[in-house]
């Protein structure tokens, strides 16, 4: 060997390399946090008046059509890579209620971040009214005229 001191100074840079980790650890998916049966609970006090809807509608526009999309059916691509409900879907808020939307609206979930202190709880319930105004409505079922019995 002609240079020991070049060995002694590249020998531990090449061990710190080897142990590099050649890709970052995969992110972990953020742990489901249920809503607490309190706030589930919570019953709303904004009534689902149409000023109250379009309020929640305004809200709506500049912080959930990005991911929600314009309709509330999710389809969007930030959706393709989260689990973003459809909220043309009557049947997604079939046993849910406002308080669980409140919390969640609030407080966030998985990649959805919260309102927080952004807004104030009234609006938050405006917003709640509004996402369930976004179902489909059923159309009634026909009803059959009356048969009249045979004299």
């Amino acid at each position: 060997m002609r240079n020991p001191t070049l060995v002694l100074v590249l020998l531990p840079l090449a061990l710190a390399w080897a142990q590099q980790p050649s890709k970052p650890a995969p992110r972990a998916a953020p742990a489901y946090q249920p809503v607490p049966v309190a706030a589930a609970r919570q019953p709303n006090p904004v009534k689902a008046t149409p000023e109250s809807i379009e309020a929640g509608k305004k809200i709506y526009s500049y912080d959930c059509v990005m991911c929600h999309g314009a309709l509330g059916d999710g389809k969007t691509s930030p959706a393709k890579e989260m689990k973003i409900p459809d909220f043309t879907d009557p049947s997604f808020f079939k046993d849910r209620t406002d308080g669980e939307f409140f919390y969640v609206i609030k407080n966030g979930r998985g990649d959805m971040p919260a309102e927080g202190d952004r807004v104030k709880p009234e609006q938050i319930w405006d917003l709640v009214n509004y996402v369930r105004s976004l179902a489909k409505k059923t159309p009634a079922e026909p009803k059959s005229p009356e048969t009249k019995a045979p004299n």
